[in-house]
């Protein structure tokens, strides 16, 4: 995770601005007026014609000043007959080079796009009516930009002055090199998106089949005043070393009916806000949201196969780095109401305390492979620049992501793309972190090498591999390199693989519903059912399920120590969860709908799934409010209580004592330790995957302080967690088999 403190600095953009001081005035100023003729339809414009060899035209020369420079401007004037409609008219300037993307400059809209390799580069306007943006209907107004006029360096620009300052979708056509063999795949039939588009407008309604193959067009608003954060709003600003994590799915998270939430609030950023009570209840303190950059969720149907039943509701596959998920908007309200909802929902979570992180995809894009690719930006505008491609096997794509490509990510134009975007959701949705998916791509070169040194990672020498955990265990790694134990994310289960459910539920994974016979989603889940396979109704079956699920959770949020549950081989082949050697570990993360018991039905890779398999069961939080949501939010809680937990620094011999001394015995499945507090409140815990009972020696407390019993998994609820702790604790203590315990020394 990258905490948004680290962007802080600023960084010096490598392109020039606009350069006009060496260049010829009469060519670089030229000005051009053309006349447009307005359709039958209110929502349709004639595209700009071009001027032809019958029309009479005049030629005026005068000089201007634009942007602060003098210029020479031509006119070109078309007469056009009489209509019965008015006639509007653009002047277009040769625009600036910076910054990319839309912005708004004296007089005009500047529009700068890159591309390297591009020799025909056409901008395509269209001024659909308000409340018809989905329908991306009607012809566009398209304006050629003269490379010797529209072009400095590898940046494509034009302004138009007195233009729309919003509602207006734009576009670019490509043109270039043919050379697949050398990395090219310019096809100026496609009208591409601006990688630096702010806002991007397709579908209105998430799911919306009516619309299933609609285009993405980019867009902009300078009309809207600035989001008001309010006078008294501040960033939460929490210590690493406090944060719960919560992961979840904004639309998942409100889409089902049991959420009891209008229809149009349903599966949007303003149907989150209203549950936020949920998440304090719980106690969490930040989220981190599944992918909510621009994705089209009907990508698998655009073509016959395998997954076209499927709906990508994970969000894996971005189509734009800059503009947040459009169908996110409650009641289909589009680009620009997203962009205000997402800040609202931002600062009411600020609001309530909780911090919002982002899982981010940098590694690859929605654009595919070149077997069938989805091209709607960077693959058009300048393939060989934005992606990893292999010039020694015919240009090919590299696909170290297994999405069919892999960003560019350390050629130096990609990287300040990547880091522009970074800094737009820091700057203007006061986002508080990242989470980088496939985090290793940003460490591979252009030729698709590791890099010991890559540009795009920042941070003090000797911090290569910060973000890389190891399964041997980190301490020593972390401490060499100056790390915290809040650096690194500890976790049992991700939205990618078994929900905690079905941890304890499923052997084997069950994807069959995803239509790739089985053969997608992990096959080593590390999991056991114990003892039936799937969903049963057998009460002792399902209240081991339950225990599990409680050791699970108690093992999380103990954080700093974290037990590292592997899985060995009980007698008979059947697989069990056995605690090893203790890892040092950090922050904890939880996965939304694991605080009710949630279940994918053992499938271990539902990306593709927009329905209760994905959406978070409120009538199911409901039924278990009184025990299983009551043990989580109250472990929860008590994490966040107790300094002991969040340590600032990694432990030494004087903060943990081992209650063990036989680490490498593959059958033993107990552990047992005590966390020292300066003040004298110790913790003890002990963990049984045994299936019989331990009688442990507890430890004597410190000096006038008595052992109360916190959390014992094995009793039902209310005795598995009690918050003031039951006296009476001996020398001794029966962990029960699959069971753990905490003890809290009280005066």
């Amino acid at each position: 995770m990258l905490h948004s403190s680290v962007l802080s600095k600023s960084i010096c953009t490598k392109f020039p601005l606009f350069a006009s001081a060496n260049a010829n005035p009469s060519s670089i100023s030229s000005l051009l007026q053309i006349g447009l003729k307005w359709s039958g339809k209110a929502s349709s414009i004639s595209c700009g014609q071009r001027l032809s060899s019958k029309a009479r035209s005049r030629v005026k020369h005068r000089i201007a000043n634009v942007y602060g420079r003098q210029a020479r401007e031509r006119l070109l004037e078309e007469e056009a007959p009489e209509m019965e409609e008015t006639t509007p008219s653009f002047k277009i300037f040769p625009g600036q080079a910076f910054p990319l993307g839309v912005s708004e400059v004296d007089n005009g809209i500047n529009f700068a796009i890159f591309s390297q390799h591009a020799t025909a580069v056409t901008l395509c306007l269209s001024l659909p009516q308000r409340g018809e943006l989905d329908q991306l209907a009607g012809e566009m107004i398209e304006f050629s930009l003269d490379p010797h006029v529209n072009k400095t360096g590898d940046i494509w620009h034009i302004c138009i002055e007195d233009f729309p300052r919003s509602n207006v979708l734009y576009g670019y056509r490509m043109d270039g090199p043919k050379d697949w063999d050398k990395g090219h795949r310019f096809d100026s039939n496609n009208v591409l998106i601006d990688p630096y588009a702010k806002l991007v407008e397709g579908r209105r309604n998430f799911g919306d089949s009516n619309h299933k193959l609609s285009k993405f067009l980019g867009t902009y608003d300078f009309d809207s005043l600035p989001f008001d954060w309010g006078d008294n709003y501040t960033l939460p600003n929490l210590p690493e070393r406090d944060l719960v994590i919560y992961e979840m799915n904004v639309r998942a998270f409100t889409a089902d009916e049991s959420s009891c939430l209008d229809s149009n609030l349903r599966g949007s950023y303003a149907g989150l806000i209203e549950k936020i009570p949920h998440l304090q209840e719980l106690g969490i303190n930040a989220v981190e949201l599944l992918p909510v950059f621009e994705f089209d969720e009907f990508e698998f149907q655009r073509r016959p196969n395998p997954r076209d039943h499927m709906i990508n509701t994970w969000g894996y596959s971005t189509i734009n780095f800059f503009a947040p998920m459009s169908r996110y908007a409650s009641g289909g309200g589009g680009a620009v109401s997203a962009s205000w909802e997402f800040k609202e929902m931002v600062k009411a979570l600020h609001g309530s305390g909780i911090e919002v992180i982002l899982d981010v995809v940098y590694n690859h894009t929605n654009e595919a492979d070149d077997k069938h690719p989805y091209t709607t930006s960077f693959r058009g505008i300048d393939n060989k620049v934005y992606y990893m491609v292999d010039l020694n096997n015919e240009g090919q794509l590299l696909n170290f992501t297994g999405c069919g490509n892999t960003l560019n990510c350390n050629h130096p134009v990609v990287m300040e793309l990547i880091l522009d975007s970074l800094r737009h959701w820091v700057v203007e949705y006061h986002i508080d972190g990242f989470r980088f998916d496939l985090a290793g791509v940003l460490c591979r070169g252009t030729d698709g090498s590791p890099l010991n040194a890559p540009p795009l990672i920042r941070g003090d020498p000797g911090m290569k591999g910060a973000f890389a955990t190891r399964i041997a265990g980190s301490a020593d790694l972390y401490k060499i390199n100056k790390r915290k134990p809040y650096h690194s994310v500890n976790f049992v289960i991700a939205h990618d693989g078994f929900a905690l459910h079905d941890l304890v539920s499923y052997n084997f994974k069950h994807n069959e519903a995803n239509g790739e016979g089985g053969n997608d989603g992990s096959n080593d889940n590390f999991s056991w059912n114990c003892g039936f396979e799937g969903e049963t109704d057998d009460a002792d079956i399902k209240a081991l399920r339950f225990q599990q699920m409680k050791n699970f959770h108690l093992a999380l949020m103990i954080s700093q120590i974290s037990i590292r549950l592997t899985v060995n081989k009980r007698p008979g082949g059947v697989p069990d969860l056995s605690p090893s050697t203790p890892r040092l570990s950090g922050t904890p993360m939880m996965l939304m709908g694991d605080e009710y018991g949630h279940t994918r039905y053992g499938n271990n890779n539902s990306y593709g799934h927009d329905t209760a398999i994905n959406n978070f069961q409120w009538q199911q939080l409901d039924a278990r409010k009184s025990d299983h949501f009551r043990f989580f939010s109250e472990v929860i809680n008590y994490r966040r209580m107790h300094q002991v937990f969040r340590h600032e620094n990694f432990l030494s011999k004087g903060d943990v004592t081992w209650h063990e001394d036989n680490w490498e015995n593959p059958d033993s499945k107990f552990l047992a330790f005590t966390l020292h507090d300066n003040s004298g409140g110790d913790i003890y815990l002990a963990f049984n995957a045994h299936d019989f009972f331990v009688k442990v020696s507890v430890p004597p407390p410190p000096p006038k302080r008595r052992w109360f019993r916190v959390v014992d998994t094995n009793l039902p609820s209310p005795d598995d967690f009690v918050c003031e702790g039951v006296p009476g604790i001996g020398r001794t203590y029966n962990v029960a088999p699959y069971s753990s315990i905490l003890l809290d020394a009280k005066q």
